[in-house]
């Protein structure tokens, strides 16, 4: 009798640990989302500030030295190709989009870190759209980056989705 009290105690100490574990990587990871959120964030800001021929001069004057050292250099060549090509059609859309992907997230990472319970299922919805976006834009671009990002989207869903499930099942003890 004693050894199972014994037992159950040390693994409900066990589960307790393991769920602080949990929480905390999840922390980190919305603070993760947070930070990468006011970077996109003041990335569409200065998209929106910059004008495409600076950053047409921007981009020539960085990759300027490594093509004159090596004409053939892919990424200087890929780089300075795409500058020379940047509408500002282009500019104000990946403006756009980095603003109001930043905000959604800002919004959605405050929510999650007050623990507040409509920011989980929200969160959940905005990764799973941003995650098809991503998918759909890699399809085109094959970029390691989108899948990258993709994957840690995933990694954090399911840690939000765990977290969701934590908060409900102490919420529902709070009221009994």
């Amino acid at each position: 009798m004693l050894a199972s009290v014994v037992v159950d105690r040390e693994v409900n100490f066990v589960r307790a640990v393991d769920e602080r574990h949990i929480h905390q990587i999840f922390e980190v990871s919305v603070w993760l989302k947070g930070a990468h959120a006011l970077i996109e964030c003041l990335g569409g800001v200065l998209l929106y500030l910059v004008t495409t021929d600076a950053i047409a001069s921007w981009v020539n004057a960085f990759t300027q030295e490594e093509l004159i050292e090596d004409p053939s250099d892919f990424i200087a060549g890929y780089l300075s190709q795409m500058a020379s090509h940047f509408s500002v059609a282009s500019k104000e859309f990946y403006a756009f989009y980095l603003l109001s992907h930043g905000l959604i997230k800002l919004l959605l990472v405050v929510g999650l870190l007050r623990g507040k319970l409509w920011s989980y299922p929200a969160s959940l919805v905005a990764l799973g759209a941003f995650m098809i976006y991503q998918v759909y834009r890699w399809s085109y671009t094959h970029s390691a980056g989108l899948l990258v990002l993709t994957v840690f989207d995933a990694l954090v869903m399911v840690l939000i989705w765990h977290e969701w499930a934590v908060v409900q099942r102490h919420r529902l003890a709070l009221r009994s």
